[in-house]
């Protein structure tokens, strides 16, 4: 019997495989050699989680109202656009008393309006909403390239350094609506968002809820073995780079090396069955580790269940109250 969803989901992930790994080719002048990486691993080494995820300096807020806040990232990449942060606001009737839910983006995400339209329905049960720009996307995006090619390459340094400054860029922004009076938060983030979401939960305590959708849980398989990874493998090996060489990275960049730190929050990891990025065995195995419900979908790592199907079960479990029938709303916002 021919498995539609699993031809549909190979088909789509494909295409779009190709194109990040297309984009991934442009950077192989900027691989990371052993040397830089031993000398990045030196100076890190004696940090702890928390310790690695802090800012350096004073926040500086350059707007702030209800529907931006904009302010000076504390852990800078060296690109002025990319060091700018953002975040966009969606208030609910209730405004700052009610609590906040952060929608945290896919990898190279093409659009913000399908998060508007989650935005409304956050609004609807009460909550406020707010879209982090994540860095290298959207107004952090550098000149002359697409919207979060410079995330994830070759340049394994600034990867890990930008999914450091995201997570802090996330605290700082949790600190500056806690002084606005919002009473508590939420996650609502997928992919490379839901990778940096998972690091979230492991080091802030006043999460209620996180939904964490097809997050990267296993780094060294999203690298070294994922149809995704091609072009970085490609880069790294040619540069002498092997997948031990990076084994000291991961208790920092790893979700699962660390433990949820919110007591009485409840989180729910969602998996595609056909994702060959983030594994939905993995994924299980995590939620389980953590005591998390677990949610699976016939999908690839492109498709349209995750967000509809983690929202209903969010109002099924009292999280966020009763809501009208959605219509189906894919993984990056576009309704299907």
């Amino acid at each position: 019997m021919i498995d539609l969803p699993a031809i549909s989901a190979r088909v789509g992930d494909t295409v779009t495989f190709a194109i990040l790994n297309g984009f991934g080719l442009r950077h192989g002048r900027q691989t990371t050699t052993k040397a830089t990486l031993e000398r990045w691993l030196e100076t890190h080494r004696p940090l702890s989680r928390d310790d690695f995820f802090s800012g350096i300096g004073q926040l500086e807020t350059v707007r702030d109202d209800d529907r931006h806040l904009i302010w000076k990232s504390r852990r800078p990449s060296g690109y002025d656009r990319n060091d700018t942060a953002r975040a966009d606001l969606y208030l609910c009737d209730k405004g700052w008393k009610a609590p906040t839910v952060f929608m945290l983006h896919a990898l190279m995400s093409a659009s913000d309006v399908g998060y508007r339209m989650w935005a409304a329905k956050f609004n609807q049960q009460g909550w406020n909403a707010c879209f982090l720009h994540l860095p290298y996307h959207y107004s952090r995006r550098p000149p002359r390239f697409w919207n979060g090619e410079l995330a994830i390459t070759c340049d394994v340094i600034r990867t890990g350094e930008g999914l450091r400054q995201a997570v802090v860029d996330l605290r700082d922004l949790m600190t500056m609506l806690r002084v606005k009076g919002s009473p508590g938060f939420g996650l609502w983030a997928t992919s490379y968002g839901g990778w940096i979401g998972g690091l979230l939960v492991s080091l802030e305590q006043d999460l209620q809820f996180a939904v964490l959708m097809e997050p990267i849980v296993d780094v060294d398989h999203a690298i070294w073995t994922s149809p995704a990874g091609g072009a970085l493998r490609y880069h790294l090996r040619r540069s002498g780079l092997q997948r031990e060489h990076f084994a000291d990275c991961l208790p920092w960049l790893c979700p699962g090396y660390g433990e949820p730190k919110p007591k009485g929050c409840r989180i729910y990891f969602a998996a595609g069955t056909h994702d060959r990025v983030a594994e939905a065995a993995d994924i299980r195995a995590l939620a389980e580790r953590w005591g998390a419900d677990y949610l699976e979908y016939p999908q690839g790592h492109i498709g349209y269940s995750l967000m509809p199907g983690a929202f209903n079960r969010l109002v099924e479990d009292g999280i966020i109250g009763a809501y009208p029938s959605l219509p189906l709303i894919g993984e990056d916002g576009v309704a299907g």
